[in-house]
């Protein structure tokens, strides 16, 4: 089974219960799914937020450390005889010893998921689509689907809502680029370097993806729809135009380009020429991230990545499927 908790939580730092479900599946052991499901009085982290438990590995955290030890004992019950649990920690709960911080009062349902589990198998088929799915379930069984169809739910059952993973396209060699490239992967976006002509061997970025195509092919190639970031920094003005002319008018979430602020109406003149309309020059980010003031490599990449961030958390909270804001 496992023995327990690492020492240090690096865990936690995959905010996404699909990996891990898909090691166990393919290591063919079970796994513990934890999901809070209830919260009252505030909390570090949401409801929905998922944590998975079991031999094949760990991911998530469900709060700042209070809680996920106790979890992970429950869990090896779990495991064991299939049998789901509620635990409720905070105020009511039969656990005082375990005291939240935050004052909070939270309730995590703990399930066994099988490796043969279908709906498990849906929702790994759904995230390879890019498709968003509804996972919905009350412990002792579950189900999954397509978030755009009719929700199948049943009284006592909770729903989470899985988008496929965000990812982010970036144009540019400098070290800026670079830069971007590498936050972006290391804040759990599906990355790719594009530098188009550029040298055979990749970049020596973990985690980051390499096109040497031109801008539009490899746009093309990796996808624009509605959970894409591009960021622009090549720093070649014909470059830069041919990937915003790509880029602006798709389904991309957010679209931002590198350069000063005095080459916005240059910048606007050009899309205006390649037949860009206003409305999509309009959602253009240009200077690109936010205006934190700093300037070197890991300075901006800080303010492009925290502006990507804060846009796709805000349209995600919004519930509605991204792909009726804007067509491809």
């Amino acid at each position: 089974m496992f023995d327990a908790l690492p020492a240090w939580p690096t865990f936690g730092l995959i905010d996404d219960a699909r990996p891990a479900l898909e090691a166990a599946r393919d290591a063919g052991v079970p796994a513990a799914l934890a999901t809070i499901v209830g919260l009252d009085g505030g909390g570090p982290r949401p409801i929905g937020t998922q944590m998975v438990i079991g031999a094949a590995g760990f991911s998530g955290f469900l709060s700042g450390g209070c809680l996920e030890a106790d979890v992970a004992g429950h869990a090896r019950a779990v495991l064991a005889d299939g049998a789901p649990l509620r635990l409720v920690y905070g105020e009511g709960s039969p656990w005082p010893d375990i005291r939240l911080l935050c004052g909070a009062r939270i309730e995590v349902l703990l399930e066994r998921i099988a490796p043969d589990d279908a709906a498990v198998a849906r929702l790994l088929e759904l995230a390879c689509a890019r498709v968003p799915a509804i996972w919905v379930s009350d412990g002792r069984r579950h189900g999954c689907g397509e978030a755009s169809l009719e929700d199948r739910d049943w009284p006592g059952c909770f729903q989470k809502r899985f988008d496929p993973k965000p990812r982010l396209i970036v144009l540019g060699a400098d070290p800026t680029a670079l830069a971007i490239a590498s936050l972006g992967a290391q804040s759990g976006y599906e990355t790719t370097l594009v530098r188009p002509k550029g040298p055979d061997a990749p970049p020596p970025l973990t985690g980051v993806a390499y096109s040497r195509s031109a801008p539009t092919e490899a746009l093309g190639a990796v996808g624009l729809d509605p959970w894409t970031a591009v960021a622009v920094a090549t720093h070649e003005a014909e470059l830069d135009l041919e990937a915003l002319v790509a880029a602006l008018p798709s389904a991309a979430f957010y679209v931002g380009a590198l350069g000063a602020r005095r080459r916005t109406p240059e910048r606007r003149a050009a899309l205006i020429a390649a037949g860009i309309s206003m409305q999509d020059i309009a959602r253009l980010h240009a200077p690109i991230g936010l205006d934190l003031g700093g300037k070197a490599p890991w300075e901006v990449a800080v303010a492009v990545i925290a502006q990507i961030t804060g846009e796709r958390v805000a349209r995600a909270a919004g519930r509605a499927d991204p792909r009726e804001q804007r067509s491809a």
